[in-house]
């Protein structure tokens, strides 16, 4: 099946958002704990093995990364929050900068959150799809190495962030995800063909 996304490239990393690619077009950012699987989601959905990089070393994306889809259409590796090895007041740094690109970006249509699925909806998880609720947002979570639950446990989990969207984002929409069997990456991209259309 064509992936129109495998053309992806990386455009630019900027430690401070104010450096961005110019606000036009329209761009998906991807959001999530250090070691929630963001790179390797990135990677799977693109088709791309090596598009983000992917460490053993949760938190190395220290930058907001662009990568060009094509034409004025983009998608957004934000650093990774809440788990990193890294002092304090860079940690505090991080989020002031995902704080500010989310709110001042015009050209963001979407935020994919990221979770664990052994570990979903952490304090930072919460608070993000809070603002994006508030900011009339769209937010999509993947539940990441859902391989490592089986069947009936995953859907379990699937089921409970569902029901507990009703109260964070009721309008969020959430999916099981692998990337080591590329599970739910055709689902990934349907929604953000829908975001980004026309590609």
């Amino acid at each position: 099946m064509h992936n129109p996304y495998q053309q992806t490239s990386f455009l630019l990393g900027v430690p401070d958002p104010r450096k961005a690619p110019p606000d036009r077009g329209a761009e998906v950012a991807f959001a999530g704990r250090s070691n929630a699987g963001k790179s390797s989601a990135l990677n799977t959905i693109t088709g791309q093995r090596s598009l983000a990089r992917i460490s053993k070393a949760p938190g190395r994306t220290r930058e907001i990364n662009f990568f060009l889809v094509r034409g004025d259409r983009r998608l957004v590796d934000l650093p990774g929050y809440g788990y990193a090895k890294v002092s304090k007041s860079v940690q505090k740094q991080w989020e002031r900068h995902i704080a500010h690109y989310l709110e001042t970006r015009q050209s963001l249509v979407g935020v994919i959150l990221m979770m664990d699925i052994r570990h979903p909806l952490r304090a930072f998880d919460l608070q993000l799809l809070r603002w994006c609720h508030a900011a009339e947002l769209p937010a999509h979570i993947l539940l990441t190495k859902a391989d490592k639950l089986k069947r009936g446990p995953a859907q379990s989990t699937l089921l409970s962030v569902r029901r507990q969207l009703g109260t964070l984002h009721p309008d969020a929409s959430v999916q099981l995800f692998s990337s080591l069997k590329g599970d739910g990456a055709e689902e990934a991209r349907a929604v953000l063909d829908d975001w980004l259309t026309p590609l």
